[in-house]
């Protein structure tokens, strides 16, 4: 491998009818232009300003100029609503709104992505409906338990009565 890298070759093509060092010269200017051109390029590409996706700051959001819209949320696992937006595809951005008591979440988010939104909204508060009746429920251990207390303070008559019915 460390050969390889020392033994670096170039193979350079050019036709012509006489090779002279002019043609020589030509041709590697020619191509170091070439590599300097896509050297250029790749970094344009690379400078371009990248369109952000997902969340991203309020600023970044308004800056793409297609109306905002946001919806208060004031559960404080927003954690969940994060991973379910980002399924969705759903540029978003998250805003804690600390003047009452219990913060609320300001979420804005594009017009164009309402749709999408309103069905990640839909599957966030599915998910919170159903752990809530889950949180209702007590567990089985805790009815075992129960049971069990139960079974250990019952009276039990266990003597036998030897009476004669007449």
């Amino acid at each position: 491998m460390q050969e390889e890298v020392e033994n670096r070759t170039l193979t350079l093509v050019v036709s012509g009818t006489k090779f002279t060092g002019r043609l020589l010269k030509a041709a590697i200017t020619k191509y170091l232009a070439h590599r300097k051109e896509k050297k250029l390029q790749k970094q344009r590409s690379r400078d371009a300003p990248v369109k952000p996706q997902g969340k991203q700051t309020v600023k970044q959001l308004i800056g793409q100029n297609q109306g905002v819209s946001n919806i208060e949320i004031t559960d404080p696992s927003i954690k969940e609503f994060e991973k379910i937006a980002r399924k969705y595809g759903v540029d978003y951005a998250v805003k804690k709104d600390r003047s009452s008591s219990p913060p609320k979440y300001l979420i804005f988010f594009k017009g164009r992505d309402a749709d999408a939104l309103t069905a990640a909204f839909t599957e966030y508060t599915g998910k919170k409906v159903r752990k809530a009746e889950k949180s209702e429920r007590p567990s089985v251990l805790a009815k075992l338990s129960q049971f069990k207390e139960l079974v250990k303070h019952a009276v039990v008559d266990r003597n036998k009565r030897k009476e004669l019915e007449r």
